[in-house]
């Protein structure tokens, strides 16, 4: 039993180790570059861009681009009412445009302005 609950603790927290690793974007931004808010949501379900599977993109000056350094999945369940397939939200950003790419140095999704009644 003892060998069992080891093996199961052990694989928990390689999964953790991972999943932690999955996003690149810093913390906190750049104070030397310019944050930029822009549109962020599923590049396929909600921006128009071609692909087959939920990935995240962002959307500035009229052009969509998919993102490298974060994931649609680091920033909650794209699929929830709020999530990114399902709704397009505020993000501030810093990163450049490479190759048709957005390539994130830092990713904040802004939190949704409350609703008046």
């Amino acid at each position: 039993m003892k060998p069992l609950l080891f093996l199961l603790l052990t694989s928990a927290a390689t999964v953790s180790a991972a999943q932690a690793q999955t996003t690149t974007t810093t913390a906190a931004p750049d104070p030397k570059k310019d944050v930029r808010v822009v549109q962020a949501a599923c590049g396929q379900c909600q921006l128009g861009l071609p692909g087959k599977s939920c990935d995240l993109a962002v959307r500035f000056d009229g052009k969509a681009y998919f993102v490298d350094g974060t994931t649609i999945d680091s920033h909650g369940d794209a699929h929830a009412k709020d999530g990114f397939c399902q709704a397009i939200r505020r993000a501030e950003v810093q990163g450049e445009v490479v190759d048709n790419r957005f390539k994130a140095t830092y990713f904040k999704l802004l939190p949704e302005p409350a609703k008046s009644r």
